[in-house]
């Protein structure tokens, strides 16, 4: 059964366009043009995700969470305006909303966000999602130690660049532990404001301050019996750094305005791309945090580490994209393949997916060609030990050679080669070098 997102925007063609954009990628979708016409839809309709504009001919998005808080109804809210405001948003997300984005939202930000917050933040991991078998060995030892320390019910730590897959190796491990029936929750703190941080984590009482009007739980109570992710986790706020170590210590919580003791029955992952002894040494994390966080360290490689994962991937991405955008792909022509392996994807993972999903869009064949893929031969970002230089001729392979031996500067390389500058640039132009 489709998940249905309600829409409530006045601007029609506006409301339309989002539609469009989201049934396309098998969403079911109705829309609401104000609040009334919004309060019967939720009354009569099964709606998994609420996309609201702040100002609206009757009511406005702020009194409707509200009513959706008053009437109990538990559906993730997200606010879209383009009269951004501080105290809005502050507000919009003291009352529950998941997340509040300024006007113009562009396709990608919304299919993003929909998908984070009907997949990734759902609260409950049933193993729907598939993940991706890698074979490199790097990824494989990675795996092996996920699997390793699952069972278990030590604190993870899972260290890597943007755009590794950190989250499918916590969602691994929570897959593979005894909590796998128990929900899995995918906290982004570095979207958490300080000032919100021990509501959202812990949840609050009502009238435990300005605007709480209801009692809300915290990611704690979502999480109960199951794992918390907490990525991002270098940039949580060092005062709240201080609360997390006493409940990771105590194993308990209060909420924010209540007295009651709460047990805290979570398995807790985090994930940073910091480099957290320098962080230490600057104050900006915890030590002690830290290490009890880290009772078990997990370190994921970078895609240019792994490039036998890269192809299986790009793979993988384009029959991913291919049904989400409706397209008729068959595969990468030999050309487009050499040129995904020559690349250093400096993105990873995150990268590739989005260089992938953006060739199925922009190709006119079943096969892929290289100037649908968006990868210039940029001489900072080709890898040395790639196999695309097997089928190189020995002068373009030169010349990228020269390139990164003088860091791009294009005057140097062409005296390094013996060339005059005009030439070597007509030479860069023949190869399709940037």
């Amino acid at each position: 059964m489709k998940r249905k997102i309600l829409i409530v925007e006045d601007n029609v063609a506006l409301s339309q366009l989002q539609r469009d954009w989201l049934e396309r990628c098998g969403y079911a979708v109705t829309t609401a043009i104000d609040e009334p016409a919004a309060k019967r839809v939720l009354k009569a309709e099964n709606i998994a995700l609420i996309l609201s504009d702040v100002r609206l001919p009757q009511g406005n998005g702020i009194e409707l969470l509200e009513w959706i808080n008053r009437e109990h109804i538990h559906i993730p809210f997200v606010v879209m305006t383009e009269y951004a405001s501080y105290p809005d948003a502050v507000r919009a997300i003291k009352l529950g909303a998941k997340d509040y984005l300024v006007k113009p939202v562009h396709r990608e930000q919304l299919l993003e966000l929909v998908d984070t917050f009907l997949k990734h933040m759902s609260a409950v991991w049933n193993g729907e999602k598939h993940l991706f078998k890698r074979t490199s060995a790097q990824a494989v030892k990675c795996e092996k130690q996920a699997k390793l320390v699952a069972p278990s019910d030590m604190s993870v730590l899972i260290l890597g660049e943007n755009g590794t897959g950190k989250e499918s190796v916590a969602r691994m491990i929570h897959n593979y532990s005894d909590r796998h029936e128990a929900p899995f929750v995918a906290v982004n703190c570095g979207a958490i404001p300080g000032e919100l941080a021990a509501s959202l984590l812990f949840g609050h009482a009502k009238g435990a301050f300005t605007g709480a009007d209801t009692a809300r739980q915290g990611y704690f109570d979502l999480a109960k019996g199951g794992t918390l992710f907490l990525d991002e986790i270098g940039t949580l706020p060092y005062s709240v750094q201080s609360v997390l170590l006493r409940v990771l210590q105590e194993n308990t919580y209060i909420p924010v305005g209540d007295n009651k003791e709460r047990h805290a029955d979570v398995r807790i992952v985090a994930a940073t791309n910091e480099d957290i002894p320098k962080a230490i040494a600057e104050r900006r994390f915890r030590e002690d945090l830290y290490h009890r966080l880290g009772e078990f360290e997990i370190t994921q490689p970078p895609l240019r580490q792994c490039s036998e994962d890269i192809l299986p991937l790009a793979e993988f991405f384009r029959k991913e994209s291919s049904t989400k955008l409706r397209r008729d792909t068959e595969g990468f022509s030999i050309e487009a393949q050499q040129l995904l392996l020559s690349y250093e994807w400096p993105g990873n993972i995150r990268e590739l997916q989005n260089k992938i999903k953006r060739a199925v869009l922009l190709t006119e064949k079943p096969v892929i060609e290289p100037e649908c893929m968006d990868i210039g031969i940029n001489t900072n970002t080709v890898s040395a030990n790639s196999v695309y230089y097997d089928g190189m001729t020995e002068e373009k392979l030169s010349i990228i050679k020269a390139l990164k031996a003088t860091g791009g500067h294009r005057k140097k390389t062409a005296e390094l080669l013996g060339i005059n500058p005009a030439t070597l640039y007509r030479k860069m132009n023949k190869y399709g070098l940037k």
